[in-house]
């Protein structure tokens, strides 16, 4: 098992496992686990014995509940009350999470459970299979925070229909998508 802040990785048997280790802040990401995440697919690009690489989540009620946009102490969040007023000036806060963006080409399965929301997706969309326990929920929050959602909906198209997207992204926490539903619109694969 190899240390890290806020992620788990263990390697064992040609199969990397990350784990998001955020349970008390519902697996949400903050500038360290992004600086992790680099490192750790940096780590499994170059590790020829990696043959997949499985994602998964501290137990939560949350698989991911994207950014942390509260902080805490020793956590410094993604979004301020200052970058409310120019969010057109902000870095993409999760550009650096997913295993493609980071050229890293193994299958990757990613193991929902709870809530996945928001900058989650940024997982998801990279993603060559998705599978969800029965009480996951699927929904993005940015619309609630007067936010533009742009990566999450565009990625999510290879996998559901436009209508679902669209309908996902405009009533954002009003209406999350059911593992059953998620399912039938083919965003989880079982």
């Amino acid at each position: 098992r190899m240390a890290y802040k806020t992620v788990l990785l263990d390697i064992a048997d040609h199969i990397a496992t990350i784990t998001l280790n955020r349970p008390e802040a519902y697996n949400s990401f903050t500038r360290d686990m992004t600086n992790e995440f680099v490192e750790i697919w940096k780590r499994l690009r170059e590790d020829d014995d990696v043959r997949v690489i499985i994602l998964r989540a501290a137990p939560s009620p949350a698989f991911c509940t994207g950014a942390d946009t509260k902080g805490g102490p020793g956590v410094t969040p993604y979004r301020t009350p200052e970058s409310r007023l120019k969010p057109w000036s902000l870095d993409d806060p999760a550009e650096s999470l997913g295993a493609k963006s980071n050229k890293v080409w193994k299958p990757l399965i990613v193991a929902v459970s709870g809530m996945c929301a928001g900058g989650a997706f940024y997982f998801l969309n990279e993603a060559d299979i998705i599978i969800c326990s029965e009480e996951s929920t699927f929904f993005d929050p940015h619309v609630n925070f007067g936010m533009v959602s742009a990566c999450e909906p565009v990625g999510a198209m290879a996998r559901m229909p436009l209508s679902e997207v669209q309908r996902m992204v405009l009533l954002g926490n009003h209406e999350r998508i059911s593992a059953e539903t998620a399912l039938r619109i083919s965003l989880v694969t079982e």
